[in-house]
């Protein structure tokens, strides 16, 4: 909405481009696959699966995985940056930003396959056929003689973030090996790379391990790489750090296609940074006392977004830029921002409103979670949950100390299960709502891994207009034989461990929205259909269930038959009844009535001239609302809207 005062348009424009810079910053992501290249992750190693006798090395599972990775990041996330970077080859290739050379030697053994930047369609297809095992793409993947260095391969990576993107919030270094002691005995060279490790922790880069474990030895971090690897980033250190490294999620068994699936599952996990909805939020516990606490949305529909438009009018396909103008109805020319104004119709009247009265309208104060009393938790009903919840997390920022007394509120909230009733504004000009904040638990996967951290969730509660009211019914309840039955199906239905994880039954439309997308971007061959895992397994649903189903339909037909033999059959009511139907039946037979239309028709010169009537008396407003529709239909007019719409068309009708 533009400012209605000229002199303020500079003003409100570095506004705009304030909030652009900030959402540019927090919506991007940039991350580098640095994977090593030695003679043990291109060993391909056995599958332990009779069923998957292929065999498969680390380095190509890793590679995949980055292929898949890029496949998904260049059509959800349009403006994510991703790179590529082989370590430990015998070729070395690195992009200068001013030279643009491809034989740069300052960083032996790497060879920096993909620059860090936006995906492009060809990028994609070099990494397939880097994946696909082609011959000139296979010639890259030569290890070196000797071990990589790991200062060289992070200084490496350091000059990647810092040249290609300085202002990211979120950027993350992906490591995959299966080297834990890369250097050995020599302290010089573990000291040089920690030193080098320090620097991209400085500069906000997160450092994520995967490793790899081989047959005959299993990955341990603390002989290396304990030493470079940081847990948070310093840009966000409050945030809460999901799914770090654990030697236990690391692939023992050494399987190709079980790698990569691990892999790539880990890599999902990780690839989402975290973004948060606010910051630095006051929470107020009471007069004077204010923490400060962060906000995220960890749970939210995912739908297929279109980041821009195609021009297909030239040779090539063009990204078109749009340009938004207003122009009036009669002379086409161009409105300035300060000429616009807002309005709102009230009695058929036009109420205008300028920017600031706007503003101060939609004004209830300043972000604010502010605590205004506690309540059992059991007081809260399952059908309050309407909305989505966001999750919050101390922040020392504004307020030192905000930790510690957050984690004091959280343990008494777990502690006497109760949930806090706070008056909460998400952000500035948004509406208050009131909210329940609830005391969550840290949540640990089988293999001893954060899902969810500790925190506390608000979910805003729903207002009387938002909760609809269930009919009134009077159901019998069963007899205990159905039950009875019915809850050993239902016992046969239920999933693994008795838990719903969304994140396994992706979205089928939008997986087929992207899946097209991919195919046409990578003059790849259209798929025939798309794959829905949400589909029921019938087979197995049979399998396990349908003999209890056919027996539990057997006992339904024994108890209706009881119940039918029990039940009084009334003769009169019956012979009632059927009389009543005779007479419907030979009604229908009979020739339709005209009374209706007759009254219709004797009534549409009635209204026309009580509506002409009350039209030159100016009191159209004591006509109904039906009388009104009634004239605009007979006229050819819309009959669509409120009472003061009709008699607003009535009005031009008979004016004109």
């Amino acid at each position: 909405m533009a400012d209605s005062n000229p002199h303020r348009e500079d003003e409100a424009v570095e506004e705009e481009e304030e909030i652009d810079e900030t959402s540019y910053k927090s919506v991007k992501d940039a991350v580098l696959f640095a994977i090593d290249i030695s003679d043990s992750m291109l060993t391909p190693r056995p599958s332990p699966d009779p069923k998957k006798p292929t065999q498969e090395s680390p380095a190509t599972a890793a590679l995949k995985c980055a292929y898949h990775f890029m496949q998904q990041r260049i059509i959800s996330n349009p403006q994510d940056m991703m790179g590529v970077l082989l370590y430990g080859t015998q070729a070395s290739k690195f992009y200068d930003e001013d030279e643009d050379s491809r034989g740069d030697l300052s960083y032996p053994n790497c060879y920096l396959f993909t620059d860090l930047d936006v995906p492009s369609a060809q990028e994609v297809k070099d990494l397939r056929a880097l994946v696909d095992d082609e011959a000139e793409s296979r010639d890259v993947l030569t290890p070196a003689n000797g071990q990589a260095s790991m200062a060289n391969v992070l200084f490496c990576a350091n000059q990647i973030f810092t040249s290609k993107a300085p202002n990211f919030l979120s950027r993350r270094l992906f490591i995959v090996t299966d080297n834990d002691n890369p250097h050995g005995d020599d302290k010089s060279v573990r000291s040089a790379a920690t030193v080098r490790a320090k620097d991209l922790y400085d500069l906000g880069v997160t450092i994520e391990l995967f490793p790899i474990s081989r047959p005959e030895h299993a990955f341990d971090n603390t002989r290396f790489y304990d030493d470079i690897i940081y847990k948070t980033s310093p840009n966000d250190p409050e945030a809460p750090a999901y799914l770090q490294s654990d030697p236990k999620t690391s692939t023992a068994a050494g399987d190709g296609i079980s790698l990569l699936n691990s892999l790539l599952s880990s890599i999902k996990s990780r690839t989402v940074p975290r973004r948060s909805h606010f910051t630095n939020m006051p929470l107020e516990l009471g007069p004077d006392l204010r923490i400060s606490v962060s906000g995220y949305i960890l749970f939210r529909r995912q739908e297929p977004a279109r980041s821009s438009f195609i021009w297909l009018g030239a040779e090539k396909p063009e990204i078109a830029k749009g340009v938004t103008t207003q122009s009036t109805d009669d002379t086409s020319r161009v409105i300035e921002k300060w000429e616009i104004r807002k309005a709102y119709k009230f009695g058929g009247d036009q109420v205008t409103f300028t920017s600031e009265e706007q503003k101060a309208l939609r004004d209830f104060g300043e972000p604010v979670i502010r605590i205004v009393g506690f309540k059992p938790i059991a007081a809260l009903p399952f059908w309050a949950n309407v909305k989505h919840p966001y999750f919050i997390y101390p922040s020392e920022e504004d307020y030192v100390g905000s930790s510690r007394v957050f984690s004091a509120l959280h343990q008494t909230l777990l502690r006497d299960k109760k949930m806090a009733l706070v008056w909460f504004i998400a952000r500035k000009g948004a509406g208050p709502v009131l909210a329940a904040m609830i005391a969550g638990e840290e949540k640990i996967d089988e293999n001893g891994v954060q899902k969810y951290p500790p925190g506390m969730w608000i979910l805003p509660l729903p207002f009387a207009d938002d909760v609809r009211q269930n009919p009134e019914t009077s159901l019998n309840v069963a007899p205990e034989p159905l039950i009875d039955q019915m809850r050993v199906v239902i016992q046969q239905l239920q999933l693994p461990k008795g838990l719903y994880e969304p994140l396994k039954y992706p979205n089928p439309s939008l997986q087929w929205h992207y899946r097209i997308l991919q195919a046409l971007a990578l003059d790849e061959d259209l798929p025939e259909k798309p794959e829905d895992k949400t589909i029921p397994k019938y087979r197995q649903i049979d399998k396990r269930a349908g003999d209890y189903v056919l027996s539990w339909a057997d006992e339904l037909e024994k108890q209706y038959a009881n119940v039918s033999a029990a039940a009084p059959r009334p003769t009169s009511t019956l012979v009632k009844r059927g009389a009543k139907d005779q007479a419907s039946e030979l009604d229908d037979h009979r020739p339709s009535k005209p009374f209706k239309k007759v009254k219709v028709e004797e009534g549409s010169g009635g209204f026309e001239e009580e509506v002409r009537k009350h039209h030159k008396k100016g009191t159209l407003s004591k006509l109904t609302v039906a009388i009104l529709k009634d004239f605009l239909t007979s006229h050819g007019r819309s009959n669509a809207g409120k009472k003061a719409d009709l008699i607003e068309r009535v009005e031009e009708f008979l004016e004109a």
